[in-house]
C-alpha cells in the first residue's frame, strides 16, 4: 500500500478516536471517497495500537493508579484505583456481547452512507443538548457504578458508524453531570479496553493467517496513529478545560447535514463519489 494513504489514514484514526466526531464513519467515508482498497488487519492492529499507545501515555497516571491498585487488591486492599479499573470492566461488558451478536449475526447491518449521515447529524445534536442542559458538578472522583453502566449502554450505539464511541459516552457522562473535562477523561479511558479487544481480535487473525510480519507500512501506520491521536487528545483535553464542546457539535452537524443532501440526491454528488 503507498505511503500517502497510510499516513491520511493514521492521522484520521488517531484524531477520531480522540475527538467525538466518529472514527468508523470517517475511515468509512474516507474509503468511499478516496477509493482505497481495504488496508488489511495488519494496519488496522498497527492504527489500534499507535492510538492505544497515546491514551495511555497521556492518561498515563490513571493507567497506573488503576494498574497499582489491581495490584493492592490482589493482596485484599481495595483503593480508587482498583475500583476505577472495576467500572471501566463493567462499562465494557454491554458493548463487548452486543459487537459479538452483531459480528455474528448482523455483520453488514448499519453500514449504508445514509445511516452514517443521520448518526453524524442526530448524535451531534445529542452532544450539544448534553452539553448545554448537563450540570457541571461532578468529577471523575466521584463515578459510582451506575454511571459506568449507564456509560456501558451507550457505547452499544458506537457500533453505528457515525454515532462516535467517544461521543455518545461523553454525551452520557454530561447527562450525567460530569465536567467536560472530566466526561472526555472518562470516555479515553474507556477506549482502552476497546481498543485492546479490537487489537486482540485482528492479532488473532492475524495469527491464524500467518500475516504478522512486522512491515515499513505497518510502523508508519502506528507512528503516525500515536503522533496524531496524543495531539488531538492534548487538544481537546485543553479546550474542554475552558470551553464547550461545541467546535465538535458544529463539525458533526455540518458534515452531516452536507451527507445527508448528498445521499437524498438533493444535489449532484461530487464528480469523485
Amino acid at each position: 500500500m503507498p505511503h500517502l494513504p497510510i499516513v491520511v489514514l493514521a492521522v484520521v484514526h488517531g484524531v477520531t478516536e480522540s475527538w467525538p466526531v466518529s472514527q468508523w464513519g470517517h475511515i468509512r467515508l474516507l474509503a468511499i471517497l478516496t477509493g482505497w482498497k481495504d488496508q488489511g488487519l495488519l494496519i488496522d492492529m498497527a492504527l489500534e495500537v499507535g492510538t492505544l499507545g497515546a491514551v495511555c501515555l497521556y492518561f498515563g497516571r490513571d493507567i497506573w493508579a488503576m494498574l497499582a491498585g489491581l495490584g493492592r487488591a490482589m493482596k485484599g486492599r481495595r483503593d480508587r484505583g482498583a475500583t476505577l479499573a472495576g467500572y471501566l470492566a463493567a462499562a465494557t461488558i454491554p458493548v463487548f456481547v452486543a459487537g459479538f451478536v452483531f459480528d455474528h449475526f448482523y455483520p453488514n447491518a448499519f453500514r449504508g452512507l445514509i445511516v452514517i449521515a443521520w448518526t453524524m447529524f442526530g448524535f451531534g445534536i445529542v452532544l450539544y443538548l448534553a452539553d448545554k442542559f448537563g450540570m457541571t458538578l461532578r468529577r471523575i472522583e466521584h463515578l459510582r457504578a451506575a454511571d459506568a453502566v449507564v456509560n456501558g449502554i451507550a457505547q452499544v450505539l458506537a457500533l453505528i458508524p457515525g454515532t462516535s464511541r467517544s461521543g455518545i459516552t461523553m454525551s452520557a457522562a454530561r447527562i450525567l453531570g460530569f465536567e467536560r473535562a472530566d466526561s472526555a477523561r472518562f470516555s479515553m479511558l474507556l477506549c482502552v479496553p476497546w481498543i485492546v479487544q479490537a487489537a486482540a481480535v485482528d492479532g488473532y487473525h492475524l495469527l491464524r493467517s500467518g500475516g504478522v510480519d512486522l512491515t515499513t507500512d505497518a510502523m508508519i501506520a502506528a507512528g503516525c496513529a500515536f503522533v496524531s491521536a496524543f495531539i488531538a487528545l492534548a487538544m481537546m483535553m485543553a479546550w474542554l478545560r475552558r470551553a464547550t464542546f461545541a467546535p465538535f457539535v458544529f463539525y458533526r452537524i455540518v458534515v452531516g447535514g452536507l451527507l445527508l443532501i448528498i445521499a437524498y440526491d438533493l444535489v449532484p454528488p461530487p464528480p469523485w463519489w
